[in-house]
């Protein structure tokens, strides 16, 4: 569990750090600025940035009943959060699996991975996509059963 934090934990103790530098420094305005820059990113380097993760299970079993496609993602990767923000409010509209938070969602990706565990990793009707184009997953998820 700890795993998907560190991340965002190293911000938000770096973000400290540079505060009590600045403050000792005797520039505190200069340090709340760079606190705060820090705490933006332990937001986004953390599972908050992303909708509710499900477990690989609950995932597969919404999906086939909505038609909607399931992104397997990991807290930090960075090509995760380039495709959670490029999809904007459609990202709610996906069943998403922290593979770091779930094991079955980790052999799900590894086994359609070459058994790496390479993230996003979309499946949709069956079918897996390894970092799939944003804008087809943008498509997919305004069209059909999304």
């Amino acid at each position: 569990m700890l795993r998907r934090w560190i991340l965002a934990i190293v911000m938000v103790a770096c973000g400290v750090l540079v505060l009590v530098t600045q403050l000792a420094a005797g520039l505190p305005a200069v340090g709340a600025v760079e606190l705060v820059v820090f705490l933006a990113l332990a937001f986004v380097l953390s599972p908050w940035a992303f909708p509710r993760s499900v477990d690989a299970a609950e995932a597969q079993r919404a999906s086939a009943a909505d038609g909607r496609p399931v992104v397997y993602w990991r807290p930090g990767c960075r090509y995760c959060l380039q495709l959670r923000f490029s999809l904007g409010r459609l990202a709610r509209r996906a069943h998403w699996v922290d593979i770091w938070h779930d094991p079955a969602g980790a052999a799900v990706v590894r086994a359609v991975a070459g058994g790496n565990e390479t993230v996003p990793t979309v499946v949709l009707g069956g079918q897996a996509v390894v970092n799939p184009d944003r804008a087809w997953l943008r498509e997919q998820l305004r069209s059909g059963g999304a």
